[in-house]
């Protein structure tokens, strides 16, 4: 009959197995009018009427859902179908009317994995498409889905029950799409894949810019519609090259400073707190969505939403606003390096290894159980590049700090021999992995002005952030892991076997100057039973306190920019814990008060004295006075600003006091205290030097000039001319 369907096209309907169900169902011209055909499983009967409810034609039943009808004329009418189903009926626009909502320049950039906005083709977008008689609102979903026999659209307003909602494919791109007129925000969607071996699979979408709170797994459709008020701080970031401005970074886990307070709540409290305590920036732990709240949020399951259980994506963006008009700078944890095997998230996402290595030798992560990205692959590099632009695009972040660098950059990394894949020259550098890296920071610092980029990477790979047209990765700080591990190590020492241990606090400037750093006391080191920072100190409860307060200021001196955790501020005395949060109940205890206190006045001493960060990459803003009195367990040093301003910084970690300790100083004249960590409002003992300290022109530790200064136990004194 006119209006039938050739059994093969039939079954292939009915079955989903379908690559274009546009060319079978929806309105097709004929001879006598426009063949019109409906898949609407378990429907009694179907009708075609117009936007106002009349009739144009009732449609028969071929079989198996799919219904069909001939409206005269030659031109196609605005029509409605209405689907009933006993003594129920549902009236929808037809989504097989449309034509693509991606155009050919789209689903080339994607084949070239280059489409730097990935997200407005990809995902569920709202908007508009022309039927010829006028627009029509709805949502576009597309799936990059290359191995699939067929996709349908699963969601809400199908009642979960994708088969009425076949999806196209887009040629040879493995893009599928379909336009759903009358569906917008909020909607919860998913996609079912068959696979090349005929499985069924359920997936949330690798695009979804909104998810499910855990345990949901669905994904949302969202269009924000949020109005920033950070344009000053928009335009003004970034003026000063990071390297030779001030950074002060708090390190968070949003879901555990204040338990139970979502984005709009934190926006209420946090800038206040890190404008107070006299933080650059905030650094956020993942923020994208993952299946386990009580985690670090490492595993990532959903790269383009943020997390659920805190808010909306809007409300998100207007915690990152907040902050910014408090003058906070906001850094987020990416996670490029490897996901978790979930399976309705992007593990095997077509039912074939797609967004993972297909080798196990690189595809699969041996310490975490996760799956490594296909670094190599266009759509996959695609979809990296594209999530690191997006959240500075479309949440304003100002630096993106990047997990587990050198997972990436090693193909033996945590692998035995035998166990990883050389590359094509036969060595042990992914150089997909830094293709990928050096293409991720090359795009975000060409679009995205003032944004920063930080790599958390622990070994010693050469140009880590050079620029990348100088061969480097790109980056814009590296985590100096090397610098925490040393420094921690000596601090943890007994002072009595302190100076056999002295290089460790000496021995990073060896290398100070290879690359940009930023010195972290990060989350890493207070979980899996490490203790706290204050429970790495040695000696009884007052010397930890001592010890830990002269560290802080050797941190704030020393060259490179400084994060802490949270709790550290106060010398929290207990490991993290997602369901505690921060012990903000230790601050009723002086000591733990004053540790609060010297982290701010540290931070507002540094905001003051250029010469702790103006020249942190300059090997021109740092001198030893003197690197090896190991005996002494002492430490001294000047840091000088870009106009020569010295700033001495001296450090004994001994718990005894030295006084009439001889110092070679820069200048003659009158120095006086700029901090002292035994003062007594900071729970020290009080041996401070006088106001005044006269440097006399005695050679000494190569310097013409030289004091006799105190030394506090365990205490640091820095010193700066009057």
């Amino acid at each position: 009959m006119l209006t039938g369907l050739p059994p093969t096209d039939l079954k292939r309907l009915v079955t989903g197995e379908v690559s274009d169900p546009h060319a079978l169902l929806g309105p097709h011209p004929g001879r006598d009018g426009t063949v019109v055909r409906v898949l609407r499983p378990l429907a009694d009967r179907v009708r075609l009427t117009t936007p106002s409810g009349d009739l144009l034609v009732e449609l028969g039943h071929l079989e198996a859902g799919v219904f069909t009808g001939l409206l005269p004329g030659a031109e196609i009418p605005d029509y409605r179908v209405v689907a009933h189903y006993g003594d129920s009926a549902f009236s929808y626009d037809d989504p097989y009317r449309f034509l693509p909502s991606l155009g050919e320049l789209d689903l080339h950039l994607i084949a070239e994995g280059r489409h730097e906005q990935l997200w407005r083709v990809l995902g569920a977008n709202t908007g508009e498409a022309d039927t010829g008689t006028g627009p029509v609102r709805g949502t576009t979903f597309a799936v990059w889905a290359p191995n699939a026999r067929g996709v349908r659209l699963t969601a809400d307003f199908n009642l979960w029950d994708g088969a009425a909602h076949p999806m196209r494919s887009l040629g040879g791109s493995g893009v599928w799409e379909l336009f759903v007129p009358g569906v917008g925000d909020g909607c919860a969607y998913k996609y079912e894949i068959l696979t090349r071996d005929g499985r069924w699979i359920q997936k949330a979408d690798p695009m979804a810019t909104s998810a499910e709170p855990a345990p949901g797994t669905a994904s949302l459709v969202h269009t924000s519609a949020y109005a920033w008020g950070d344009a000053a701080w928009m335009a003004g970031r970034g003026r000063v090259p990071v390297e030779r401005a001030p950074m002060s970074v708090y390190e968070m886990h949003l879901g555990s400073w204040r338990p139970g307070l979502g984005y709009r709540e934190l926006a209420g409290e946090l800038p206040a707190y890190v404008k107070a305590m006299g933080f650059t920036h905030v650094e956020f732990l993942p923020v994208a969505e993952h299946p386990f709240g009580g985690s670090w949020g490492y595993q990532v399951s959903s790269y383009y939403a943020p997390m659920a259980k805190l808010g909306s994506p809007d409300g998100f963006r207007f915690l990152v606003d907040s902050l910014h008009r408090a003058g906070i700078g906001v850094i987020v944890d990416w996670v490029p390096a490897h996901f978790p095997r979930d399976d309705w998230a992007l593990a095997r996402f077509d039912g074939s290894p797609l967004y993972e290595h297909p080798d196990p030798r690189r595809g699969e992560h041996p310490d975490w159980g996760t799956l490594v990205f296909d670094f190599g692959r266009n759509e996959v590099r695609n979809f990296l590049v594209a999530n690191a632009v997006y959240w500075c695009e479309e949440f304003h972040v100002d630096g993106l700090r990047v997990d587990a660098v050198a997972s990436m950059l090693y193909l033996d990394y945590s692998r035995n021999e035998g166990e990883w894949l050389p590359n094509e020259y036969g060595g042990r550098e992914n150089l997909e992995a830094v293709e990928l890296l050096q293409e991720m920071n090359a795009t975000v610092y060409r679009r995205c002005p003032g944004v920063l980029t930080i790599a958390e990477e622990s070994t010693a790979w050469d140009g880590v952030t050079r620029r990348t047209d100088h061969g480097g990765l790109g980056f814009g700080l590296k985590w100096n892991l090397g610098w925490m591990h040393d420094s921690l190590s000596y601090m943890s020492q007994d002072p009595v076997h302190r100076q056999y241990h002295h290089h460790s606090m000496t021995f990073p400037m060896v290398y100070a100057y290879a690359e940009n750093y930023l010195l972290p006391i990060s989350h890493d080191e207070v979980v899996h039973g490490k203790g706290s920072l204050l429970t790495k100190m040695p000696g009884d409860r007052w010397q930890q306190f001592a010890n830990l307060r002269a560290y802080l200021a050797f941190m704030w001196s020393f060259p490179g920019k400084q994060l802490v955790f949270m709790g550290q501020e106060f010398a929290q005395d207990t490991e993290w814990s997602h369901d505690a949060g921060v012990d903000w109940s230790m601050l009723r205890h002086a000591s733990h008060a004053a540790v609060r206190d010297l982290v701010r006045d540290l931070n507002v001493h540094y905001h003051r004295l250029p010469a702790l960060w103006s020249q942190d990459a300059s090997p021109e803003g740092f001198r030893w006075i003197d690197a090896d009195a190991a005996d002494d367990n002492v430490y001294s040093f000047v840091r000088y600003d870009t106009s020569g301003e010295p700033l001495v910084c001296l450090y004994n970690f001994q718990p005894n006091p030295r006084h009439g300790f001889r110092v070679g100083l820069p200048a003659a004249g009158d120095w006086a205290e700029v901090l002292n960590t035994d003062a007594a409002g900071y729970g020290g003992s009080g041996t401070v030097n006088p106001s005044v300290i006269r440097a006399e022109p005695v050679p000494w530790q190569g310097f013409e000039s030289s004091a006799a200064v105190v030394l506090p136990p365990l205490g640091a004194v820095w010193l700066r001319p009057q």
